[in-house]
């Protein structure tokens, strides 16, 4: 008989629903011996949800609002708050989670998300004494205090060696902090047919690009943001491949532009592998999912860091330059230079090795942790 399996995951930047939903597409297809469900925390905690008390929204959409307008400055303080009002309704959460694991039953939980890992943590321990957590940290790092990583019995995942000693440095066994290769990629990176060099130019011309020329690739996550307008401008003269994903006002502004170099303008589209394929570099937020899948097609990463990125996105700017895979801005007014330095052919070069230097199959790594675990 199957075991069953919850994965919890919630719609905040869109990150944690692909994790959950990629490494569940892997083990269903390698017919692991588990029957998975899959919970969005925001609608189980939509009942005591006090950000949608006072503001009318959910703490995602919140969050996603946040991003698509780059409404990001002060963000270190507004975790800050919303830890104290997480806490201020912790036994609340604890409560309807304890109910929850005895309704449904699982025989291992999984959690995607951050913030709330005490809850789950606890309520677990109480409900159904012996049936593991296991986090799966889906940042290159965690952001302490109570971010990812809290001093509860549970396993850990980690994708990096810096995750590896925060879960070690909070006192969490030895024995049950997992390090992986990477992030969780979707698995169709990993099915993607390589491209030849005559295929791959025919596919960029009927783009309308100049198959001769290097092609950017400007993507902000699934909200896009309004800091893609600037970068364009500042790129007049640079083929780019901008991809919106659900801003429909930012593609139309896009697409009115008036640009001196191609530039080949798409909405949301799962086909963000093939669109790499075509690209030779990426120009985005410090996203941990963005950034791994650039690295893992080899396109070396050009980003920002200052004030306005998001606290728990810092250390995968740093990242990038322990790891010589792309160049950290202060911001993005600083751009067109970057692009020229990071296309120099011996500094293009170093930052390919770089990518070559870091396989990432992670997410068929962690099909095998939780089977063992389990």
């Amino acid at each position: 008989m199957n075991r069953r399996l919850t994965f919890i995951y919630f719609d905040a930047g869109g990150g944690h629903r692909a994790a959950a939903n990629a490494l569940k597409q892997v083990m269903e297809q390698q017919g692991r011996p588990f029957e998975i469900r899959l919970v969005n925390l925001q609608e189980l905690l939509d009942s005591i949800d006090v950000f949608r008390k006072v503001t009318g929204l959910r703490l995602e959409d919140v969050y996603n609002t946040m991003l698509k307008k780059g409404w990001t400055l002060g963000s270190p303080q507004l975790t800050v708050a919303m830890h104290f009002v997480i806490r201020l309704f912790h036994s609340q959460q604890v409560r309807v989670l304890e109910a929850f694991w005895r309704e449904s039953r699982p025989e291992m939980v999984v959690s995607l998300v951050p913030n709330f890992n005490r809850a789950l943590c606890q309520s677990l321990a109480v409900a159904l004494a012996g049936v593991p957590l296991v986090t799966i940290i889906t940042d290159l790092a965690d952001y302490p205090p109570h971010f990812w990583l809290e001093p509860y019995d549970q396993h850990v995942i980690c994708g990096t060696a810096k995750a590896v000693e925060q879960a070690r440095g909070l006192g969490i066994a030895a024995e049950k902090v997992h390090r992986v290769s990477g992030m969780i990629l979707n698995p169709k990176f990993y099915e993607i047919a390589p491209l030849g060099e005559e295929e791959r130019s025919h596919a960029r011309a009927a783009l309308g690009f100049d198959p001769a020329l290097p092609v950017g690739l400007v993507m902000f996550g699934g909200e896009g943001s309004a800091v893609m307008e600037a970068i364009a401008r500042r790129l007049d003269n640079r083929q780019l491949l901008a991809i919106c994903g659900r801003n429909q006002k930012l593609a139309g502004k896009l697409k009115s532009l008036t640009h001196n170099a191609p530039m080949f303008v798409e909405g949301f589209t799962r086909d963000v592998p093939r669109y790499m394929q075509l690209c030779d570099y990426f120009i985005g937020k410090p996203g941990p999912g963005s950034i791994s899948e650039a690295v893992h097609m080899g396109l070396p990463a050009i980003v920002e860091r200052n004030a306005w990125t998001l606290p728990q996105e810092r250390y995968n700017a740093d990242w990038i330059t322990e790891q010589g895979v792309g160049i950290v801005l202060r911001n993005f007014r600083g751009i067109a230079g970057a692009v020229d330095q990071l296309l120099d052919p011996p500094a293009y070069a170093r930052f390919r090795e770089g990518a070559a230097r870091l396989p990432n199959r992670a997410v068929f790594e962690i099909a095998d942790l939780l089977e063992k675990i389990a």
